[in-house]
């Protein structure tokens, strides 16, 4: 069981109030999941407060790109800060291509299940292809298997007819989609992929075999290029059940504070 100073810096770190009533977040239940390549990242450092250091800094620069990316959504001309302009770029670019729509209104919107008592912050509804759901910003190197259940929580809740009706949604959520925004340098000479975020320099070998990889202080990067993805995952039922089951996991490990707060 996690352990907090008391109730209220429970509640506070781990839900929201909606309406009155208190909502677990959805991204806290996922944090009972194990999360291998954030584990290796940790072995990878030389030391826990290096790597509390990384992941802080990271964290500054993703909600960077995030906060700029949704602005450009809403059709905004935000000052882009130089050491994110590849990634924005790369973005901007895939904008254009897959002409992304995405709904003011639902622009970091709280939403809440009534059934399932979970709560969570969408990043965006957006119209795709003729679709309609729910996109989710991420600033990793790839896509993770808790993006799925993440994506799909707030696809359950906003299917429930209390939830569609107290948000005014004009139609039911039809898929999710997981945007994917960083980027990186291309040796010439390997094509070894170099990523620098946090302060930290991540180095992967290029994926031919045809070539050998550089040893790590001769590559010859190029110049910063952006990486943008959008990957849609239209199957949702098993990832909600499995979302489901992480959070009667979440109830069990916090049963203490659930109780003393009269959740459960």
């Amino acid at each position: 069981m996690s352990w907090y100073k008391d109730a209220a810096t429970f509640k506070e770190t781990c839900g929201y109030q909606v309406n009155g009533s208190w909502y677990p977040r959805v991204t806290r239940i996922l944090q009972v999941k194990a999360k291998p390549a954030l584990e290796n990242f940790f072995r990878e450092m030389d030391s826990y407060a290096s790597a509390e250091e990384v992941k802080n800094r990271s964290a500054i620069e993703g909600t960077l790109i995030h906060e700029v990316a949704q602005k450009i959504l809403l059709g905004g001309r935000p000052e882009i800060p130089v050491n994110i302009k590849p990634a924005i770029a790369g973005f901007e670019d895939l904008c254009e291509k897959r002409n992304i729509f995405a709904h003011p209104e639902f622009m970091e919107r709280r939403i809440w299940s009534y059934r399932d008592k979970f709560a969570g912050t969408i990043d965006a509804m957006a119209v795709i292809d003729g679709k309609f759901g729910v996109m989710d910003i991420k600033t990793s190197t790839g896509f993770y298997p808790e993006y799925n259940l993440q994506t799909a929580a707030y696809v359950s809740a906003l299917l429930e007819p209390e939830i569609k009706n107290a948000l005014s949604l004009s139609q039911n959520v039809q898929t999710r989609w997981i945007l994917r925004i960083d980027q990186h340098k291309i040796c010439k000479t390997c094509g070894a992929r170099l990523r620098e975020k946090g302060g930290r320099s991540k180095i992967r070998n290029g994926r031919s075999r045809a070539v050998a990889p550089c040893p790590d202080d001769t590559h010859d990067w190029g110049e910063i290029e952006g990486d943008a993805e959008l990957k849609e995952f239209p199957y949702f039922r098993d990832d909600i059940k499995a979302f489901l089951a992480a959070k009667t996991l979440w109830e069990w490990e916090n049963s203490y504070w659930l109780r003393s707060i009269g959740y459960l």
